[in-house]
């Protein structure tokens, strides 16, 4: 198996892992339930449900770099703006930290140098 397509179908489990990790603490006694609502809607928007499974299904049984360069692309502008979201509500959303640095660092490692 190549060695971009495990990468690609790492960070899609890593997505989906996200995605549950916030529905699992949107009601967390830790958490702003606002905050998170606001982190939910962002999710929608950018479509990270859609992105994790594009990225499992292309890179399932072949590389298909081109494609997986956009979905990585287009994962990174939600992920960035989750981010900023996070870190200037920090105190409320630290939960998430964690998560979104391992999610930074999986999408980090598609840049074309």
């Amino acid at each position: 198996m190549n060695h971009k397509m495990q990468k690609a179908l790492l960070l899609a489990e890593n997505i989906k892992g996200f995605l549950l990790y916030v529905e699992k603490h949107k009601n967390n006694f830790m958490v702003d339930a606002d905050k998170m609502y606001q982190v939910k809607l962002f999710i929608k928007e950018y479509k990270f449900k859609i992105i994790a499974d594009e990225l499992h299904r292309i890179n399932q049984f072949e590389w298909d770099e081109k494609y997986t360069y956009y979905l990585v692309d287009s994962f990174q502008k939600g992920l960035t703006t989750i981010d900023e979201y996070v870190q200037y509500n920090y105190n409320d959303l630290f939960i998430l930290t964690a998560r979104l640095y391992t999610l930074k660092n999986l999408s980090q490692s598609f840049v074309i140098q």
